[in-house]
């Protein structure tokens, strides 16, 4: 333990973050830092429990409780306290591949499980985890390490997302040749066109991936599986296959005057707006602007906040998002929502606050539906109508939505963008291969041996559980990778 006192003689601190008013002129990371006194203080915060259930990384109650990579968090907050930053950074290295993006993008349920949460704030688990990747490249001790010795064995990875970059990682620190490929002209899956430049730089991205080519993993890019290489042509030249090209399909939101102009999916907007800003800084114009116009943004989650920060920076007229859910309470619920549960509480996102910043409140409308959007004679979209709703779940988990007669309201809009989820993986190469699919579309395969039904192949992240968090795609590449080096070498050196 750190100082078995720690968590009573400190208080929860927080790197500052530049003004929202001033970050929304670029797009630069919008975090500031802490120095490495006031992390050493932060780490002694932690009481090193007896069962640390920030740990436990377990699907709860419709979240997730813990760190699904099972990160030995009270062994590294104590190497932070004491000043051993390199040690640090090699316990945090055993469980994940990629702290430098989970220490900025996850949301975090190891603080939601933290112990001192029972009784105060919870550790700064997520600050010290990035402080620790940042400082170990800063020092240069983050370097290629490549095997020492090939089995000979090939294994084909499809899609370059944190589940692909996991598995091809550690199937190339067992020996194996790996090979991913990536429809994109750049290699990172989400993390390089799914989640701004401002919530992840991707230089970050891109260090990480040129550390792993500089470790052997080769890369494959504007190689679409099932279109440009037939899948099955990589069945039969590889000793395996690992399917994880995420769960990419929209959900779908067909109601009246869907189809107008100025109505559009969340992802098109986000991907083209960070690919203009990478290929030109936005001056090709290759992407769709929100520049002047009144955005709504249909869905509460973390895409539709990327679609509010982006849309921001476009410098929109007005911006305001939808979600079904309630507003939820400023504390956590101790009877329908008790520790170590994820915290459901009110709270401001970062692009909530930039939104407040610019326009005096929170852009967020809650308990409301949209019933049609609404056109102009040119077919352009002019305004959304929408109801207030109450939102049950019957017996079977489903949601049921009840409008409330006499909250119909009008926004004006001459952009839609839709962020509501996603329907599991595209079928191009499921279909092709015959891969069996599990209710929810998405590729049946056991969580702890991720084999498909066809020999060789085998599904890991969003491809197999369906849309999920950053964390749980790293899980399972990593498990996913043990599972292929078993199938392929009898045995496993993976952890």
């Amino acid at each position: 333990m750190s100082t078995p006192t720690g968590f009573m003689e400190f208080k929860r601190e927080l790197p500052g973050d530049r003004s929202p008013s001033e970050r929304v002129r670029d797009w630069e990371e919008f975090h500031k830092h802490m120095s490495e006194e006031e992390l050493q203080t932060q780490g002694a915060r932690c009481m090193d429990c007896g069962t640390p259930y920030c740990h436990t990384g377990i699907d709860m109650a419709g979240g997730t409780s813990g760190c699904p990579v099972h990160n030995l968090i009270p062994e590294w907050n104590n190497l932070v306290y004491r000043g051993l930053w390199k040690d640090a950074l090699d316990r945090l290295h055993k469980t994940n591949n990629f702290p430098e993006f989970t220490g900025r993008i996850c949301p975090a349920p190891c603080e939601g499980s933290c112990t001192v949460g029972l009784i105060g704030q919870p550790v700064t688990i997520k600050t010290i985890e990035q402080a620790i990747i940042d400082k170990g490249f800063e020092e240069g001790w983050v370097v290629p390490e490549p095997p020492e010795k090939r089995t000979g064995r090939r294994v084909a990875v499809v899609g370059s997302g944190p589940a692909g970059l996991a598995c091809a990682a550690q199937l190339n620190k067992a020996g194996h040749e790996v090979t991913v490929y990536e429809r994109s002209d750049r290699i990172g899956g989400l993390l390089m066109y799914g989640i701004p430049s401002m919530k992840l730089d991707k230089a970050v991205v891109q260090r990480r991936v040129d550390l792993l080519a500089a470790e052997g993993v080769k890369f494959v890019t504007n190689t679409e599986i099932g279109k440009d290489i037939k899948a099955q042509q990589l069945v039969d030249e590889y000793d395996a296959v690992v399917l994880c090209g995420g769960a990419t399909k929209p959900r779908e939101f067909n109601i009246e005057g869907s189809d107008l102009n100025g109505v559009h999916y969340a992802m098109p907007f986000l991907n083209g707006t960070i690919k203009s800003y990478l290929d030109s800084g936005l001056q090709d114009g290759q992407y769709l602007s929100a520049k002047d116009k009144d955005v709504i943004v249909i869905g509460g989650g973390d895409t539709g906040s990327d679609c509010v920060a982006t849309a921001l920076r476009h410098g929109c007229r007005s911006i305001t998002q939808f979600g079904t859910h309630a507003k939820a309470p400023l504390e956590r619920d101790p009877i329908n929502n008790p520790w170590p549960q994820f915290p459901n509480v009110y709270t401001l996102d970062y692009a909530q606050e930039e939104a407040k910043a610019l326009y005096g409140s929170d852009p967020r409308e809650f308990s409301i539906m949209t019933t049609r959007f609404v056109g102009d004679e040119s077919g352009n979209l002019k305004e959304l109508h929408t109801v207030q709703i109450r939102r049950t779940v019957d017996e079977t988990g489903r949601k049921i939505y009840e409008p409330i007669p006499g909250t119909e309201r009008v926004f004006p809009a001459q952009l839609a963008l839709i962020a509501i989820g996603f329907d599991g993986p595209e079928s191009t190469i499921i279909g092709e291969l015959g891969l069996e699919k599990d209710r929810r579309t998405n590729v049946k395969a056991k969580y702890g041996q991720f084999k498909t039904n066809v020999d060789k192949v085998f599904a890991a992240g969003d491809m197999r559980r369906g849309q999920s968090l950053v964390v749980w795609a790293i899980n399972e590449g990593r498990a996913a990778a043990r599972e292929v080096d078993k199938y392929l070498m009898g045995s496993t050196v993976l952890v």
